[in-house]
């Protein structure tokens, strides 16, 4: 027993000196054990750069804007019954009809779409195809409230349309209205709306361009300057917001120009200073009462210019004929009058003249100033009323090209000079024929002279309206045609999926 003490003793020792000399040599690691390597330090101390910084001023930006313009955005659903012989007439077939007798004879059709609230009471902003003719509308606020409108105002001609809350509402979020005469390509700009539902979607983009014209409104006789963006808008965006960097309204979504259905890139907006002219007319008076020049118009080519004594680069629109019983008649304006401005602001072309005449009050008394035998002058003319059943402007061509593909002009000297014609032929010379249409089909080109339509004589623009417009898809149309020193018949019809 005492052998085994003193050996626990002697082991004891020994542990304590081989423990201190370990200690002594810094050759015992006191670190506890782990199974793994320490844990490596992640991400970088480095600040950031100045230009990073102020890119995150420019992304808190959009943020800002997006939370102080998205309250203001709906979406809009509406509602209508439609008879289905008007969805397709083989529907209405008596033939069609023994063989699907259970087709209902009316739908319910619904839409969908986007809106700007521009009153604290209620007044929504839109664009007309998005309610046209609905008879229910719905609004879907972005805090999940919903409430029923009702339609105050339509106007086709600019797509531009004026909803109501129909219950009495008031502090909503109102847009800032900008000013769509100082935007600029290449500034920022942001699409806000409801694309395919989806709400409150806010996609970032540029102005493209400006002062487009794309036909998107040429068979109501439309009036078209938009803004072209490349911020996304897609189905659903229509009547939602385009705001600058300002978070104002500068314009209201309104198309697209697509091959595959949805976003390619290419977004068209109704500028705000448009929008908004029509919107306090349909508020104020339910319509929209537009001024009227009457006269028939075209863009002046250099070419033109030149022919007319005037220096090639002059831009404006030349007169090819002119209304009775019209204010421009009244004022003296003559055909070959080449009008360079108005109200001391240039004419660029057919499109601004017509946009800015038709945007003024009947009664409005403007200065335009045109070239008479390359002389510079000035009239004061007071506008007239347009009405609905009055064609103004270029002689309806947008009409006339989609349904046979021609356009046509009076006879003046310079064309008479152009097309090798005798200036003292009564008729219209075709200016333009579309490829591939049927009045291409049928052999018309530029250079002809048309005499007759369905033996009615054409001696001015409005003989040829008159036979234009009675047209409908699938008519037989007779043209008596000169074509140098002979004249022959040429008949065609009116496409079917025109009209």
């Amino acid at each position: 027993m005492k052998f085994t003490q003193k050996a626990l003793a002697i082991s004891f020792v020994l542990m304590i000196g081989i423990v201190a000399g370990m200690l002594i040599t810094g050759s015992f690691d006191m670190t506890p054990l782990t199974n793994a390597e320490e844990t490596p330090k992640l991400g970088s101390d480095k600040p950031m750069a100045e230009e990073i910084l102020a890119l995150q001023n420019t992304s808190r930006a959009f943020v800002a804007i997006a939370k102080d313009v998205t309250p203001s955005v709906v979406s809009i659903t509406s509602e209508k019954v439609v008879h289905t012989g008007d969805l397709h007439p083989f529907f209405d077939d008596p033939f069609f009809r023994r063989f699907m007798p259970d087709i209902p004879d009316e739908q319910l059709q619904q839409g969908l779409g986007s809106g700007v609230i521009v009153s604290s009471d209620g007044y929504i902003l839109t664009n007309n195809h998005v309610v046209e003719d609905a008879d229910e509308i719905e609004v879907h606020l972005n805090d999940n409230k919903s409430y029923e409108a009702e339609i105050v105002g339509t106007d086709p001609k600019t797509d531009v349309a004026v909803i109501r809350i129909v219950e009495e509402v008031h502090d909503l979020p109102v847009a800032r209205l900008g000013d769509s005469d100082k935007l600029e390509v290449g500034e920022w700009v942001l699409a806000i709306g409801s694309p395919f539902g989806f709400s409150s979607t806010v996609t970032q983009g540029i102005v493209s361009a400006l002062g487009r014209n794309v036909g998107l409104l040429a068979r109501e006789g439309g009036y078209e300057d938009f803004i072209q963006t490349d911020a996304a808008i897609n189905p659903g965006n229509s009547g939602g917001a385009l705001v600058n960097m300002s978070g104002e309204l500068i314009g209201i979504n309104t198309a697209i120009s697509t091959r595959s259905g949805g976003y390619d890139g290419i977004g068209f907006a109704i500028p705000i200073n448009m929008a908004r002219n029509i919107m306090e007319k349909l508020i104020t008076d339910g319509k929209v009462a537009r001024g009227w020049l009457g006269i028939w118009i075209e863009n002046l080519d250099a070419t033109m210019a030149e022919a007319m004594g005037l220096d090639p680069d002059t831009r404006g629109v030349i007169v090819n004929d002119v209304m009775e019983d019209s204010p421009a008649l009244e004022a003296g304006l003559e055909r070959g009058d080449v009008i360079v401005g108005l109200n001391g602001d240039p004419v660029t072309d057919v499109s601004s003249l017509r946009n800015r005449i038709a945007g003024m009050d009947p009664g409005t008394k403007i200065k335009l100033e045109y070239y008479r035998d390359g002389k510079k002058k000035t009239v004061s003319v007071t506008l007239g009323e347009l009405d609905s059943q009055t064609v103004v402007a270029e002689h309806a061509e947008p009409e006339v090209s989609e349904k046979i593909g021609i356009e046509v002009a009076t006879i003046t000297s310079e064309r008479a000079r152009r097309y090798r014609l005798d200036e003292n032929v009564e008729g219209l010379v075709i200016t333009s024929v579309t490829p591939r249409s049927v009045a291409a089909k049928e052999g018309l080109r530029p250079g002809d002279v048309i005499l007759e339509i369905n033996r009615h004589e054409i001696k001015s623009i409005k003989d040829f309206q008159n036979e234009m417009k009675n047209l409908e898809a699938g008519d037989a149309v007779l043209f008596l045609i000169q074509r140098d020193e002979n004249t022959m018949f040429v008949a065609l019809k009116v496409p079917k999926d025109v009209g």
